[in-house]
C-alpha cells in the first residue's frame, strides 16, 4: 500500500513537468517566429 501511494504522489511532478514542458516549447516556437517574421510578440 506504501509503494502504490508513493508512486501516485510522484506520479503528479512528472505529470506537471511534462505540462510545462509543451507549454514552453511552444511559447518559444511563437518567440522564434516573431521574431522571423519581425513582429511584435504581445
Amino acid at each position: 500500500m506504501t509503494a502504490l501511494l508513493t508512486t501516485y504522489v510522484l506520479m503528479w511532478p512528472v505529470i506537471v513537468l511534462g505540462i510545462l514542458v509543451t507549454i514552453a516549447s511552444g511559447f518559444i516556437r511563437d518567440i522564434r517566429t516573431a521574431k522571423k517574421e519581425g513582429r511584435p510578440i504581445i
